[in-house]
């Protein structure tokens, strides 16, 4: 979504993205098309990481599901090893440039 998109009050929404980890862009996304007076019908995804563990206030579907470990800093066995952890996705990226 763009800055100073708009929607019909009751226009129908499909929101899609490319990966879910936790869901959290997505049920933002609701909730933005949500206040902008939409009404959000369904979500998809090319890959869901969470093995289909996620759960929506909509229908969804993922073209591909895979159940990715996901840990804690203390319990992770890499960060153990001293391997510094990345976060996923592309939020902070462009925030930092």
């Amino acid at each position: 979504m763009r800055r100073g998109f708009q929607l019909k009050p009751g226009q129908r929404v499909l929101v899609i993205e490319d990966v879910w980890t936790t869901g959290g862009s997505t049920l933002e996304a609701i909730n933005v098309v949500e206040e902008a007076g939409g009404c959000v019908v369904a979500v998809g995804a090319l890959i869901d990481r969470s093995g289909g563990k996620i759960e929506f206030p909509v229908e969804s579907q993922a073209f591909a599901r895979f159940a990715i470990a996901s840990y804690e800093p203390e319990d992770c066995p890499l960060c153990r090893e001293g391997s510094a952890a990345v976060k996923p996705g592309s939020r902070l990226l462009r925030s930092a440039s």
